[in-house]
Formats: C-alpha cells, sequence, structure tokens
C-alpha cells in the first residue's frame, strides 16, 4: 500500500524532472554550438526517462495524472533562455541542479540509486559548462560589478540590481514624507535620489568592469611573456590542467604539446584554461555595465516616485506604498528562481523588510520634522 505521503513524494519528483526536461530543451533549442547543445538534448532526454520512472510508479498507485506541465519558476527560466540566451540562466540552473544532486540519496525506491548517478553527472556536467568562461563577458558585464559576490550570476544580480532602486528610493521618500515637507517635494526628492543613485551604481559598475579589463590584459601580458620566455613550463601546466579534468597522462601531454605549438593557439588556451579569461572578451564592455547598472536601479526606483508624478498628498503617499509592496513581491518571488523556495513565503518576506525600512526612514523624518518646526 502507497502512502499519501509518498504519492505526493512521487509527484514532487516527476515535476522536478519534467521542469529539467522543458530547461534543457529550452537551452538546447538557443545553444549555439552545436556540441554543447547535443549535450542539453541528452540531459533533457535523461530528465524525461526519470519523469517516466515517477509516472509509472503514480500510476501504479491509482493515481490519476494531470498534464505534463513545467512550474511556473521553469517557465520562467525558459523564457529567459530564450530572451538573453543559455549563458544568462547558466549559473542559476547550475546552483540548483546541485542542490537538486542529493535529491534521490535517502529515497527508499530501488531506481533512486541510478537516478542519484544521473543527477549528480548532471550537476557536474552543468558545473563545468557555467564555469567554462562562464557567460560571455559582454553579457556579464551588464549586470556585475557590484553585486559580483554573487557568484558571477547575471540574473541574480539584475534583481538585486532593481532591488536597490527600489528599496532605497521608496525609504527615501517615505522619510520626506514623515519630514511633512510640501508634496511637490516628493517627487523632486525621488527624482534626485534615483539620479543620485543610479549615477553611483552607473560609476561603480564602470569602475569594476574597467579595472577587471586591465588586470585581465596585465595578465594576459604576463602570460604571453612566460611563453615566449619558457615554454616548456607553459606547456607543462597544460598538461597538469588537463590531468586534472580526468585526461591520461599520455593524451594530456599530446594535447598540451600540440597546443604549446602554435603561440597565438597556445596563448589563447592558457588564458582560458589556466587564467579563467576570455581574451576576447576581457570581461565585457565596461560603458555598456555602466549604462545596464544605471537602467537597473533606474527600473526600481521608478516604482515608489511614479505616484507623485500625478496626485499628491496621503493619496500618493498610499499608492507609492502599495505599488512599492507590489514590487517587492515580484522582486521576493524573483528571487526564488534561484533559492528554489516558496515564491509566496520569499515575495512577503521582501514586501515586510522593504515596507519596515520605509516605515524606519518615516519614523526619522518625522522626528527630524518635529524637531526643526518645533
Amino acid at each position: 500500500m502507497v502512502s499519501k505521503s509518498d504519492i505526493k513524494r512521487y509527484a514532487a519528483n516527476r515535476q522536478k524532472e519534467l521542469d529539467g526536461v522543458a530547461i534543457y530543451t529550452a537551452l538546447a533549442e538557443n545553444e549555439k554550438q552545436p556540441q554543447l547543445a547535443e549535450v542539453f538534448r541528452r540531459m533533457a532526454h535523461s530528465e524525461q526517462k526519470h519523469a517516466n520512472v515517477w509516472e509509472k510508479k503514480l500510476i501504479d498507485a491509482g493515481v490519476t495524472l494531470k498534464a505534463a506541465r513545467p512550474s511556473w519558476r521553469a517557465r520562467v527560466m525558459r523564457s529567459l533562455a530564450k530572451r538573453f540566451g543559455p549563458h544568462f540562466v547558466m549559473p542559476t540552473i547550475s546552483s540548483n541542479e546541485r542542490a537538486d544532486s542529493r535529491a534521490y540519496d535517502n529515497q527508499p525506491e530501488s531506481e533512486a540509486g541510478a537516478l542519484a548517478a544521473d543527477e549528480k553527472s548532471h550537476a557536474r556536467l552543468l558545473a563545468l559548462v557555467s564555469g567554462k568562461g562562464g557567460a560571455p563577458g559582454g553579457l556579464v558585464a551588464q549586470v556585475e560589478g557590484r553585486h559580483r559576490a554573487s557568484g558571477g550570476n547575471a540574473l541574480r544580480a539584475a534583481v538585486l540590481g532593481a532591488n536597490d532602486g527600489l528599496v532605497s528610493i521608496l525609504s527615501l521618500v517615505m522619510g520626506v514624507a514623515g519630514a511633512n515637507l510640501p508634496s511637490q517635494d516628493f517627487f523632486s526628492a525621488g527624482m534626485a535620489g534615483l539620479l543620485a543613485g543610479a549615477g553611483s551604481m552607473a560609476l561603480g559598475e564602470w569602475l569594476s568592469v574597467q579595472s577587471s579589463r586591465e588586470l585581465y590584459s596585465n595578465q594576459i601580458r604576463i602570460e604571453k611573456e612566460e611563453l615566449e620566455h619558457n615554454p616548456a613550463e607553459e606547456q607543462e601546466e597544460l598538461m597538469l590542467i588537463y590531468m586534472a579534468k580526468g585526461l591520461p597522462e599520455n593524451r594530456a601531454s599530446e594535447l598540451a604539446a600540440s597546443l604549446i605549438a602554435d603561440q597565438a593557439t597556445a596563448l589563447d588556451t592558457l588564458a582560458r584554461e589556466e587564467l579563467g579569461i576570455d581574451p576576447e572578451e576581457l570581461g565585457g564592455s565596461a560603458y555598456v555595465a555602466a549604462f545596464t547598472s544605471f537602467l537597473l536601479f533606474a527600473l526600481g526606483a521608478a516604482f515608489p516616485i511614479l505616484p507623485f508624478a500625478f496626485l499628491t498628498g496621503n493619496t500618493a503617499i498610499y499608492l507609492s506604498m502599495a505599488v512599492s509592496a507590489v514590487a517587492l513581491f515580484v522582486v521576493g518571488a524573483a528571487i526564488t528562481l534561484m533559492t528554489g523556495r516558496n515564491a509566496f513565503y520569499s515575495g512577503f518576506r521582501q514586501v515586510i523588510i522593504g515596507l519596515a525600512a520605509a516605515l524606519l526612514t518615516f519614523g526619522v523624518g518625522k522626528l527630524i520634522g518635529v524637531t526643526v518646526t518645533g
């Protein structure tokens, strides 16, 4: 007799595998490298076989299956892959796959062992793909910089950039409201904060990406000098790198020798394999990074400001809070694309935190306003 908890677990397993089918199929359809696209297709086929295992168990348990359909999270990831390319979502997918790779370890079904091995293999493959230079530099530059500590995840950085603008400008506007300043000052203060914050973010991005480009250029220059003066040592380094990736010593040695024979190819390979740098990108355009950072911050900041462009008084304040609350919920839900947590929980948590920050600045503004007028 299959218990209700087992049926619930089978259904969750099936949904997870169906999500994998949808995501890997989208990656395969939008990947420009034929070899990598074939890898994604095979992974999608593997996930479909896993889903079939759990579908059979559900049918055997007398469950009427719902139509196979990816979750909202998988649909969003699929749309992002189609719109921005596979590399935009690859770090997030790799992180989620790594977290899911042990999902079958403690499940008692006899098939779970084989499925667990497949999932761990998928996690290793994705880690290799996402770490193989990561997203193209131009794309990473669009959303990295200040949030680079987020693991090179462009999607996460985009969400956090918009969140910065939303929370900081909402807090600023509520501080002005608390100080009982004239209604026309709300919009002016909000726009000033938007321009100042977005400008600061843009400058920070420009400096970050430009510094990275200069650092990468210098590292490649040093690598070129080492290649010219001591090619044998560089060949040894390449051989060790390929051995660390699993090639036998004789094959690694042959491959390293073949690459070193052409200095231009050797430098390109050393930059990618030893330094982890794409010589053609060098971290992307600092100007694109600055512009995109400005745009992301301004996008988030626009929500709390917009009501004051058309309304005044308490009506504008309440509407600003309401619009910002909706935007905060969307940001919190978007974060679950990376974390896998419940979207409603994360969304409402983000609303509470954001509004708490706004109420704090409102209180400070109120205190300052009373002090000044008193």
